[in-house]
């Protein structure tokens, strides 16, 4: 994910928002090719770490000296892990989990911002923004709730893998506002980057203790894994071209239509099981964004 924020300009607003759809359009459907390139044996790390290289190889072509930046902004290293730990909880929990319940958990991320603010930008929260949290919280502990388990906890990988995505998720956000004078090329090199070392350097490690799977190199699924870097690198333009013109709560909001793309898709294909604690659980969760994009909006006026 590669989440930006900066002011609106006289560019027509209507385009703007229509890049930030493809953004969210893309990365609410990203599940079904991850899914897709699983089956045919390559593991959701191996994916992230080969779609993410060539991303930062798109950017070498065109900002050959874009690498410069990670030694001139220190801060970049941060944004680059936790712009590759955000990677590799969700593409790895949409591959192995249920969608809808992954994409809600994920969309903690507003509250883990108003946790992350505080130390990182000096920003204390507001009695809104704690009762935020607590609306979101409260939303976590319905959609993690399951009629046969006692306690509102993680109930599977693919679940921990949302929450620490969304955490990540969060931090790159408050990353990339103080790296917000940073060149656009050295932010992106730095996500790029995390991406993929970071989930290269996890495919290595359980390539050697056997729970990732070695690349199916004579088989390799070269079309639709290059159909899904350049889609990504689609999405990454379209989402740096609408959110550098529109209010970053403007922004927030349009991004929410991930989550109706992703449960759509994956409800009609079988992807994800909804109940009515998943729906009410969700409804909180998705409020307290919703609650946090507008306050963000008009804060920003």
């Amino acid at each position: 994910m590669a989440p930006a924020a900066h002011a609106e300009s006289a560019h027509p607003r209507h385009w703007a928002a229509g890049a930030l759809l493809v953004n969210a359009f893309v990365w609410g459907l990203s599940w079904w090719p991850f899914r897709q390139l699983a089956q045919l044996g390559l593991h959701p790390l191996c994916t992230t770490a080969l779609v993410y290289a060539f991303a930062v190889l798109v950017v070498l072509a065109f900002r050959p000296q874009a690498w410069r930046g990670l030694l001139a902004h220190p801060w970049v290293w941060l944004l680059a892990l936790s712009s590759g730990l955000t990677n590799v909880g969700f593409n790895w929990a949409v591959t192995v989990g249920d969608v809808v319940r992954v994409v809600l958990l994920f969309y903690l991320m507003p509250a883990w911002a108003v946790l992350l603010a505080w130390p990182l930008l000096g920003e204390k929260p507001t009695p809104p923004a704690l009762l935020r949290l607590t609306l979101a919280l409260a939303g976590v502990l319905l959609v993690l709730k399951r009629p046969d388990t006692a306690w509102s906890i993680p109930q599977s990988l693919a679940d921990y893998l949302a929450l620490m995505g969304g955490l990540c998720f969060a931090l790159t956000n408050i990353m990339l506002r103080r790296l917000r004078f940073a060149p656009e090329s050295t932010r992106m090199m730095g996500m790029f980057a995390g991406g993929s070392l970071l989930a290269g350097a996890m495919a290595l490690w359980g390539g050697h203790n056997g729970t990732v799977p070695s690349l199916p190199i004579a088989q390799m699924p070269w079309l639709l894994l290059l159909g899904l870097a350049v889609a990504f690198l689609i999405s990454n333009l379209a989402l740096q071209y609408g959110a550098s013109r529109l209010r970053s709560g403007t922004t927030s909001l349009v991004m929410l239509s991930e989550i109706i793309f992703a449960s759509v898709s994956s409800m009609v294909l079988g992807a994800a099981q909804v109940d009515a604690r998943t729906l009410a659980g969700g409804g909180l969760i998705l409020l307290a964004a919703l609650w946090a994009a507008w306050a963000d909006g008009t804060a920003s006026h």
